[in-house]
């Protein structure tokens, strides 16, 4: 395994981070933790979750599973680097009483102590605003967060889907305060398919030292070899990849893309990987194993070397929007 530095810190993380949104709803406890195990044995430190993921009525079951898997112990929680997310309302009836959602002090307190428990740690290492509040200032959300830290009880602080404008906003705002370094990482939604982050996140991000954690790195199959498997029979397409395959014009250009790695021999989803490694201000994508065969996928991506040629030709399959602001400005 790869490790690089998150962001401006001093925190070294390994050049994927496990996903764990599908323990629980997708992935039995007991296959969870044989996939951390797994994980951490091939070297990857950095675990990401949130405190909505098992979702519905089990809301709060992933961080549970991480929990239990924490406490069978063998050095589990100490090299782990754990990051966590506030923001969603804990409600299974998604009704929440007021200030049990969102990023209030009140409530970035109480949802980082429920954390906290279900995990079965005294302290997380990022903690993440899953989204932003619009009804929150930054003063009043940074207050809550130095507490924490003076309390021990969080290190670090990310955020998740936010504009470059909030990663701006929020980093000027904790400068101005003194105490906390502010933002050290934005996740945001950033692959071969979806190049948007280009225009304003990851710039903004790049510029206040954040490292970027990209989620749904396969576009949520996308990028997966989603026609390859259609045409062996495999498990259909849902959802994003189900809608991207249903546009013709879109079906042609990852059709393209398959078999542009299939003539150079590469596994489209270690493609997709190995390119947002590639990546500037990119840390490491966020890879969401239900089983250990696509856990074992994901590792060969960090190793994978893509030719300049390649690049150059998925360039021309994905055109990004360009640098910021001549994208937009002309």
């Amino acid at each position: 395994m790869k490790y690089t530095q998150l962001g401006r810190t001093g925190l070294k993380v390994s050049r994927l981070v496990l996903g764990t949104m599908n323990f629980g709803p997708q992935t039995d406890e007991t296959d969870s933790h044989a996939i951390m195990d797994a994980a951490l044995d091939s070297g990857i430190n950095y675990f990401d979750t949130a405190n909505v993921y098992g979702w519905g009525e089990n809301k709060g079951r992933t961080e549970e599973i991480i929990g239990n898997w924490f406490a069978k112990g063998g050095d589990r929680r100490d090299k782990t680097v754990l990051a966590t997310k506030v923001y969603g309302n804990m409600a299974a009836d998604g009704d929440p009483w007021p200030n049990h959602d969102k990023l209030s002090a009140l409530n970035i307190r109480r949802a980082v102590d429920a954390s906290l428990q279900r995990l079965q740690t005294d302290y997380i290492d990022v903690y993440q605003f899953h989204h932003i509040d619009r009804s929150t200032p930054f003063e009043e959300i940074w207050q809550a967060i130095d507490t924490l830290i003076q309390q021990g009880k969080i290190l670090y602080v990310g955020s998740s889907n936010f504009p470059g404008y909030k990663i701006a906003q929020a980093n000027e705002t904790a400068a101005r305060r003194g105490g906390t370094i502010g933002l050290v990482s934005e996740q945001c939604l950033y692959n071969l398919a979806e190049r948007r982050a280009e225009m304003e996140v990851i710039p903004a991000a790049q510029e206040y030292g954040l490292g970027v954690i990209p989620w749904s790195p396969l576009h949520g199959g996308v990028l997966g070899g989603i026609i390859k498997k259609e045409v062996k029979g495999g498990r259909r397409a849902s959802g994003r990849a189900a809608d991207t395959l249903a546009n013709p014009s879109a079906r042609a250009q990852i059709q393209l893309y398959e078999d542009l790695l299939d003539k150079h021999g590469i596994e489209p989803g270690e493609a997709a990987l190995a390119w947002l490694l590639t990546r500037p201000g990119v840390t490491g994508p966020i890879v969401g194993p239900r089983t250990a065969e696509q856990l074992e996928s994901a590792l060969r991506a960090v190793e994978l070397e893509l030719s300049d040629d390649l690049l150059t030709s998925l360039d021309e399959i994905f055109p990004g929007p360009g640098p910021s602001p001549e994208a937009f400005a002309w």
